[in-house]
């Protein structure tokens, strides 16, 4: 109940509108700070909606692929430029954002990890890396602004952002090919 209520209170944080305006003002804490919360609030929530509703999730959601392949579709979405950019200028894409990553996005992921296996999960990882080196390319080396909303300085540092956490998944990548966790029990 605990995780429920800080799950909440996290997510009505990020929704008040100074803190909205805010973050969403720069255009790598929108992506990397406000995107990914909004994914942890939903995580935190959903412990009470899994217990609530074992039957479902389980039916649902037996093996972890299908709540980790829905999760991947709503986190790249929200990838994409045009994205970023109508969340700022549409109101009902704002909504979607706020409804989206939390509970499309963050339940499913707190549900599926832990039924898949270290392979799945490294996979998984592996896609990520990729995808954050090609989004960091992106947003880098295209000349033209992407984002109507912000400036081209903006987008480098997103790209750098994209970029420095690629690198930081290849690190933890090779620290989990390199080290037996048993051997430190």
């Amino acid at each position: 109940m605990t995780q429920f209520i800080y799950g909440l209170l996290l997510y009505i944080f990020l929704m008040l509108p100074p803190v909205a305006d805010l973050v969403e003002s720069i255009m790598i804490t929108h992506m990397h700070m406000q995107m990914p919360l909004l994914v942890i609030s939903g995580m935190l929530m959903g412990g009470i909606l899994k217990s609530r509703f074992p039957r479902f999730f389980e039916k649902w959601n037996s093996n972890g692929i299908p709540g980790i392949t829905l999760f991947m579709i709503i986190v790249i979405y929200w990838t994409i430029p045009r994205t970023m950019d109508e969340a700022l200028t549409l109101q009902s894409v704002e909504i979607w954002k706020f409804i989206s990553l939390p509970f499309l996005a963050g339940i499913p992921l707190r549900d599926s990890w832990k039924k898949l296996s270290e392979a799945g999960k490294n996979i998984i990882i592996i896609i990520f890396t990729i995808k954050y080196f090609g989004m960091g390319a992106l947003y880098i080396w295209t000349p033209d602004q992407l984002c109507n909303n912000y400036l081209l300085i903006d987008q480098l540092t997103l790209g750098w952002g994209f970029v420095t956490t690629a690198i930081c998944l290849v690190i933890y990548l090779v620290y989990t090919y390199t080290v037996d966790p048993s051997e430190y029990e």
